[in-house]
């Protein structure tokens, strides 16, 4: 609820009427178009430092495949 609630303060979710909404689990949060950008924003990051671990353990990899190759 602190993390929503803050997301919510952001104007990053949507959420209104959650206590007078007698079902609670069925209840959508909505993302508002500030907090899709933001999504788009965390996600654009998130994948460019996937490829840069990527990256550095593919050349990691190969680096030990030559080591294992020379000492054959």
């Amino acid at each position: 609820h602190y993390c929503l609630r803050a997301l919510v303060d952001k104007g990053w979710v949507k959420a209104h009427n959650f206590r007078a909404n007698p079902n609670k689990l069925g209840y959508a949060y909505l993302l508002t178009p500030a907090g899709l950008d933001a999504k788009a924003r965390l996600t654009v990051r998130f994948l460019r430092r996937k490829l840069d671990e990527y990256d550095m353990l593919r050349a990691e990899i190969e680096e030990t495949a030559l080591k294992k190759e020379k000492d054959k």
